[in-house]
């Protein structure tokens, strides 16, 4: 990389992290405890919504989208269900979800599920007020611009953060083009967070989900700018959390109490990296989820230990400051701390049975993945290291030798 580009990049943040701090940040408020799906249709009269638009995929559309349903049909408001959401949505699914909404006269919305509906809806959300905008041209920075219809997210898993976050990560239909759609305008206004909704969650999308939400907060807190003291307080607590209780929700789904406090903990995570950023990780994840539709959390609980591997110095002090803050080591070098906390995420993915690596990556692949990533986290992201395309190419090619 020229330093030239690396420059540019760097005062590109640097200049963004001053403009950002004139913005009005917001968190979505938040309704929590077991039972909170019930204030659901008091919040939709307060906010006028006579119809709302409920959006999920089909499994939770089938198992757990009724009980809303019933609550909505027992205060007497009317809905119409999306309930055809991918995982990794789609350009196509965002705008049937449009149609539908603009044909059957709907004031706001619902999702309910991981970040795959709450996604789809927000894209949506924004083709309604901006009915003339493809969803591609509203990828990138701040290009939505108005305000968006009232919207519940109810999430049911806890990992996404999507209930928090100014983004919404599609996938073009034609080239399997990953890309994001970030503005505040998309944020939610209500979070409803019962822990009820993911007492069935199964082990697998626990984990991911749960890695998915720790590295929110692990990228949020490396990054080098953006970050404000509220941020940083809520990706310190958000690991820790993490690492008290995922592996309790993991080995016992009827622990409320580890179920509450891992909602609480992504909701968290969600707010870091709304306000400072993701980084490598996240952007090349996002390639195996375009290419090959490899689950989010999933991509990212193999990538991290890898990419804060590969960062090295540049983040030993602040892993250092993470692994004292979580008990895993307290004494020491910064390196030799940095080394137990990674040491320590790669042992809680074996516990539950996440790979190391991923073999399925296509040789022929790697040019469109280092392209597509490179161009995803430069030179917005604040990445603690920023990649060239020979370093980028080194991570993807460790992915594949450590499966």
């Amino acid at each position: 990389m020229s330093i030239v580009n690396k420059a540019y990049y760097r005062g590109f943040q640097a200049v963004f992290n001053v403009g950002a701090r004139c913005l009005y940040w917001r968190r979505p408020i938040p309704v929590s405890g077991v039972g909170a799906i019930q204030k659901i249709p008091g919040i939709l009269k307060k906010e006028k919504v006579k119809k709302v638009m409920v959006v999920t995929g089909p499994t939770v559309g089938k198992k757990l989208a009724p009980k809303i349903l019933k609550e909505l049909d027992s205060a007497g408001i009317a809905y119409t269900h999306y309930d055809q959401v991918e995982a990794n949505p789609s350009v196509n699914t965002v705008n049937k979800i449009q149609a539908l909404y603009l044909q059957e006269g709907c004031q706001g919305f619902i999702a309910i599920g991981g970040g795959s509906p709450m996604d789809a809806a927000k894209a949506a959300a924004a083709r309604v007020v901006r009915p003339k905008t493809e969803v591609g041209k509203m990828a990138g920075l701040l290009k939505v611009g108005r305000k968006i219809p009232p919207y519940i997210a109810v999430p049911t898993t806890a990992g996404t953060g999507s209930e928090t976050t100014i983004a919404a990560v599609i996938t073009d239909s034609d080239t399997h083009h990953k890309y994001a759609l970030m503005d505040l305008h998309l944020v939610p206004k209500y979070a409803v967070l019962d822990p009820e909704m993911t007492r069935d969650l199964p082990q697998k999308i626990t984990s991911t989900t749960g890695m998915d939400a720790l590295t929110h907060a692990v990228e949020a807190y490396l990054c080098w700018t953006y970050n404000t003291h509220e941020s940083i307080r809520l990706a310190e607590e958000a690991v820790c959390e993490i690492f008290e209780y995922l592996e309790r929700a993991y080995n016992d789904g009827n622990d409320m109490e580890a179920r509450t406090q891992m909602l609480i903990a992504a909701y968290k995570a969600g707010f870091a990296f709304t306000r400072a950023g993701v980084g490598n990780v996240h952007a090349i994840a996002h390639t195996l989820g375009g290419l090959y539709n490899t689950p989010h959390g999933l991509a990212n609980a193999v990538i991290l230990p890898i990419v804060l591997e590969d960062y090295g110095e540049a983040v030993e002090e602040k892993l250092a400051h993470l692994a004292e803050l979580t008990g895993v080591c307290y004494t020491g070098t910064d390196a030799e701390k940095a080394k137990a906390f990674i040491a320590e995420i790669r042992a809680m993915n074996r516990r539950m049975n996440i790979p190391t690596g991923f073999d399925f990556i296509r040789e022929e692949d790697i040019p469109q993945m280092i392209k597509w990533a490179l161009a995803e986290a430069n030179p917005v992201y604040p990445v603690p290291v920023v990649y060239n395309k020979k370093r980028c190419e080194k991570v993807i090619r460790r992915i594949i030798a450590e499966a």
